[in-house]
């Protein structure tokens, strides 16, 4: 099991300066200063909204923050740097934020990822923008490790730059492997099993991954995402199956074990 090393996050939200703001390809990665927050844990995440003009426009939307993994904490100083696209009008909002203006957060929040057992090697795998909760971890872990990460096509390739000696996939074959990552994976746990390997990306991805790592009894630990509304386990609205019941992923997550689903939806 996943040990509950997560960092307690102050009560209430807080108001971050943005520091910086940086595109990337498809993403925008937000730079926040977060004087008086604690250091998250690798795989832990935020809720971001912006701290004027939120909610507005068609419909009035958006009505409740985003919840975001953390893509870094540099140890050099107290920013926290986070990985947008813009596919609504939360992200939109978040992404025009411009440095100087403040976002209002709540975090860290939730389970991070726990070391390698056993003395396997990291392998970690990523899809579109789960690439963010892998950058800091591949900052944590003291150890090389591997990395594979599969994109929808070039512009959002770009994101690989985030880590370090990534092999790429694309859907559409304009960069690096024509195919899916989790191809890579297969190739990578074929040639060496030893390994714990840490993903996080869209259903179908992590879904191919638990499924790889069950048939060779290769340890995984999975970073899922949904839709959260608060963010610490009131509205039940991110609830997931696991063998033994249902669990919160914003409270008993973000980060599961591979082996506690039967099947990642």
């Amino acid at each position: 099991m996943i040990g509950d090393g997560r960092v307690q996050a102050p009560f209430g939200a807080r108001r971050a300066r943005v520091s910086a703001r940086e595109r990337l390809g498809a993403y925008v990665v937000l730079r926040c200063s977060d004087p008086v927050g604690p250091r998250p844990q690798a795989g832990q995440f935020y809720m971001l909204m912006a701290a004027t003009r939120w909610g507005g426009g068609e419909a009035e939307r958006p009505f409740l923050p985003r919840a975001f993994s953390v893509l870094r904490a540099p140890p050099t100083n107290r920013d926290l740097h986070f990985l947008l696209e813009d596919v609504g009008p939360g992200t939109n909002r978040l992404c025009e934020l411009e440095a100087g203006a403040e976002v209002s957060l709540v975090g860290p929040l939730g389970i991070g990822f726990a070391t390698p057992r056993e003395r396997r090697r990291a392998l970690l795998v990523g899809g579109g923008v789960g690439i963010a909760p892998l950058a800091i971890w591949q900052d944590r872990l003291v150890e090389s490790v591997t990395v594979l990460l599969g994109f929808r096509d070039a512009e959002h390739a770009a994101g690989a730059g985030l880590l370090t000696g990534a092999q790429v996939a694309t859907d559409d074959g304009s960069i690096g492997h024509p195919g899916l990552v989790t191809e890579l994976l297969g190739n990578e746990l074929d040639a060496d099993a030893h390994a714990e390997v840490y993903a996080c990306g869209p259903p179908a991805m992590l879904e191919a991954v638990r499924s790889l790592c069950a048939a060779r009894e290769v340890p995984a630990q999975l970073a899922l995402e949904s839709g959260m509304a608060c963010g610490f386990g009131a509205c039940f609205g991110c609830v997931v199956a696991t063998r033994s019941g249902y669990v919160r992923l914003c409270v008993d997550g973000p980060v599961l074990e591979a082996s506690r689903l039967e099947v990642v939806l």
